[in-house]
């Protein structure tokens, strides 16, 4: 080896690291990795509301009067709010999942293709959910 290439400077070589929790509001995510997230954490608000759900289902069919009962305590707002997050939750996770469907199916895979359909994803689902507040809210 030549004394020129033994002497040149060594360059240094960028670290990647893992990303810390600590990191993450400077780090941004691309709009697929945001509607891949919210696609697990409706997942898990669904899951963790489905108790809720089957419990005034299964008292709101006892008899008239229970179901009288538990129509007047939807129409509290939390609870019109926690149907409302449980209905975007769903609404979410279904368009999303049809979403990753479609992926499975190796269309749309590549980095156009993949924001246009998460911002699709996000659009429908948001609309859909504020069809649903103003019905839940009584606008009609």
């Amino acid at each position: 080896m030549s004394e020129a290439v033994r002497e040149a400077p060594k360059k240094e070589r960028p670290e990647f690291r893992n990303i810390h929790v600590t990191e993450l509001s400077n780090y941004r995510m691309p709009l697929a990795a945001i509607v891949s997230i919210l696609h697990r954490i409706s997942g898990v608000g669904m899951f963790l509301l489905l108790p809720f759900v089957l419990y005034l289902l299964q008292n709101s069919l006892r008899s008239e009067i229970s179901f009288a009962y538990y129509e007047g305590f939807v129409t509290y707002p939390l609870v019109k709010l926690i149907i409302l997050g449980l209905s975007w939750s769903f609404l979410h996770h279904m368009i999303a999942g049809i979403r990753h469907l479609v992926m499975d199916l190796h269309i749309g895979l590549d980095k156009h293709s993949a924001r246009k359909s998460s911002a699709t994803v996000l659009v429908i689902s948001l609309v859909l959910t504020a069809l649903i507040a103003l019905k839940l809210f009584g606008v009609f």
